[in-house]
């Protein structure tokens, strides 16, 4: 899933290059996304999703939510994603193709076992 241009590249740059990138990227990509909880946006977006890829699993992680609701998700290998309440998932950076994630719904991957909410204790 990683770009093969990035992996061989003599100056290679950390995960920092990817979630510049992603937030470049976010307002092109917002549309328009439904409201959400901003006191917590834990209660709306999980806090993992994980994606196949080929025969690599990939473990992405909640990295940030915009106040119009587009949330980052980011993973190893400088790959990066985002999903919106009502949109769905896209591979933002570093991805090729994005596996069986990309296309789906918050409702959809929820539905696959492919995104773990937080559940307070």
């Amino acid at each position: 899933m990683t770009n093969v241009a990035l992996r061989h590249s003599p100056k290679r740059r950390g995960p920092a290059l990817a979630i510049t990138i992603a937030t470049i990227a976010l307002p092109y990509l917002a549309g328009t996304a439904t409201a959400y909880a901003a006191d917590d946006p834990l209660k709306s977006f999980p806090i993992v999703i994980h994606c196949q890829q080929k025969d690599t699993t990939h473990i992405f992680y909640l990295s940030r939510v915009t106040d119009a609701g587009l949330a980052t998700y980011v993973a190893s290998d400088r790959i990066a994603g985002t999903i919106s309440l009502d949109g769905q998932a896209k591979a933002v950076v570093g991805g090729e193709g994005g596996g069986n994630c990309v296309g789906k719904t918050l409702a959809d991957l929820r539905a696959s076992h492919q995104a773990y909410d937080l559940k307070p204790q």
